[in-house]
């Protein structure tokens, strides 16, 4: 099998989520990592032209190889593709099934916007402006309370079913910059979602994406 092309970001938190997935299917790929800026010109704009991260090549599939862009959509396709076993998904379970991709749904159009608007306007945005920043990390806090009630109606451990899923394993990356955003103490508030976090965490496929982000950072010397 050839490597899959994953291009991604150093500090945005969309391109390792698709890592994670990688990771936990054993899926062999390589890395290209592109600033911001370069994602708004070619040659990438080719690959997606929404100029956003991340994006991803599969040279394994059809006679030109298989591109795609959009976090979840991608996510999506590695689990069609790569999760023969079930790993992270369900297989005769239609019930299971539709709720994992319900939850990734909810994480790429509920979770991820609020919090990357936090982080927007905490950290770049070009003026302070503190109605923003309130309505955005209000947010963080409502959609860690959906996470907790979630984790509550199905007994405690996981999202869905019995078992850590891809669904789960996409919240990860902006889950991580919750308590930034909304509170030290926001755990304190909803203990489900920090053990359901803390065990997430704790898998080989988080912590070696967790280095490997460390490294990026370090390598970007700042200039993400």
């Amino acid at each position: 099998m050839l490597p899959i092309t994953l291009w991604s970001h150093a500090i945005g938190p969309n391109p390792w989520k698709v890592a994670i997935i990688l990771e936990e299917l054993e899926i062999p790929y390589t890395t290209k990592f592109i600033n911001f800026a370069a994602a708004k010109e070619e040659p990438f704009l080719a690959i997606n032209p929404n100029g956003r991260l991340p994006a991803m090549q599969d040279p394994n599939k059809g006679i030109d190889g298989i591109t795609l862009w959009e976090s979840g959509a991608i996510v999506e396709y590695l689990i069609m593709q790569y999760d023969k076993s079930h790993k992270l998904s369900y297989d005769d379970d239609l019930k299971s099934s539709i709720l994992c991709r319900q939850w990734l749904f909810f994480q790429v159009s509920g979770q991820a916007p609020y919090f990357g608007q936090a982080a927007w306007f905490i950290n770049a945005h070009p003026e302070k402006l503190d109605s923003a920043i309130q309505r955005f990390c209000k947010e963080v806090v409502r959609v860690t309370g959906v996470l907790e009630r979630a984790l509550r109606d199905n007994g405690g451990l996981w999202l869905v079913g019995d078992k850590c899923t891809y669904a789960d394993l996409s919240f990860v990356p902006w889950q991580q910059k919750a308590r930034k955003f909304g509170g030290e103490d926001l755990y304190e508030k909803y203990p489900l979602v920090g053990a359901w976090m803390e065990k997430m965490e704790r898998r080989d496929s988080v912590m070696k994406v967790g280095k490997d982000q460390e490294e990026a950072v370090m390598a970007a010397g700042g200039r993400v």
